[in-house]
């Protein structure tokens, strides 16, 4: 079951990229978070990596989306 704080943080993602990220979720680790999902464009991609640094810009990112 995914935390509050995992399911603000899809909701934002989805908010930005127009719900264009499917199968989205999110991995925490120790100072880090790695999206995973897929997308249709590399546009797509960036927007959801924006939304997370706006969120939490003190954390390591890594982008695991796939453009299809």
């Amino acid at each position: 079951m995914a935390s509050n704080v995992e399911m603000l943080l899809e909701e934002k993602i989805l908010g930005r990229t127009g719900r264009r990220v499917r199968d989205l979720w999110i991995e925490f680790g120790e100072g880090s978070i790695t999206l995973h999902g897929r997308t249709g464009t590399y546009h797509v991609k960036q927007l959801a990596l924006s939304a997370i640094r706006e969120a939490l810009p003190q954390f390591k990112i890594h982008n695991g989306i796939e453009v299809e």
